[in-house]
């Protein structure tokens, strides 16, 4: 009588492979086809043959160009038709169109119409009379005291300002306060302290060109390595984990 532990049966392991893991024959062509279906006659084309006998040809095939028109029973007698250009149109006679006529501008014939007058250009007289016109004369102006024959009234006019009598008069002869030139303080004082204006200061530090992240090939890494470094999917889950159920697909 045998002793030991029991087997756990986990339904996973009872059940059978799906239908993808079966291979079936194929129904296609005469190899490996599956004997339980009928197979349809199939034809294949035969090889070349090898060169012709005695080192000559026969004869040509048809390699003919056989004209369309000639047929086994001979030349095809069905008449044709060609396309000619179109004709010049006759330049001796050219009428006016249509389009040159304007019939709306006359009254029909048997009906009453009304007087129409046009503008002509003015009439052309002989010159007879050689005086001026009246916008020839320059009359002179009658403003101010200078026309001899008018009556003219007091005029004013503005003077300048006189430099002798006037409060404007320098009796002195002084020169003003910005005559003057000003000397440095510095001259007759304890000078103050200056400054300068300087340039920017150079920070101490590695001047050399360095390269940027441009210039690195991390691809290239087989150049000091074996190969490329290489990643792999991660194994399949077990067929007996309980797969993920939600409310949505029980509904």
């Amino acid at each position: 009588m045998a002793t030991g532990k029991k087997p756990v049966l986990i339904e996973g392991r009872e059940k059978g492979p799906g239908p993808g893991r079966y291979g079936l024959p194929s129904t296609v062509g005469y190899i490996n086809h599956d004997f339980t279906k009928y197979t349809s006659p199939a034809y294949s084309f035969g090889i070349k043959g090898g060169p012709p006998l005695f080192g000559t040809t026969i004869g040509p095939g048809p390699r003919y160009l056989v004209h369309p028109k000639y047929t086994r029973v001979g030349k095809d007698g069905s008449p044709v038709y060609t396309l000619h250009s179109k004709y010049k149109d006759l330049n001796f006679f050219q009428p006016p169109g249509p389009g040159a006529y304007s019939p709306e501008r006359y009254c029909p014939l048997g009906k009453d119409q009304s007087p129409a007058y046009s503008l002509s250009d003015r009439t052309r007289y002989r010159q007879s009379d050689p005086n001026p016109a009246a916008n020839k004369y320059s009359v002179p102006s009658v403003i101010g005291p200078r026309v001899p024959h008018k009556y003219s009234y007091p005029c004013y006019s503005v003077t300048g300002r006189s430099k002798i009598g006037s409060f404007l008069e320098d009796f002195g002869k002084s020169p003003s306060p910005n005559r003057y030139k000003i000397p440095n303080q510095n001259v007759y004082d304890n000078e103050m302290p200056s400054y300068t204006m300087q340039a920017r200061t150079k920070l101490l530090g590695d001047t050399t060109t360095k390269p940027g992240p441009g210039a690195h090939c991390p691809e290239r890494v087989v150049l000091n390595k074996p190969r490329a470094p290489t990643f792999y999917m991660g194994n399949k889950h077990s067929e007996f984990e309980m797969p993920l159920i939600v409310e949505a697909d029980i509904n």
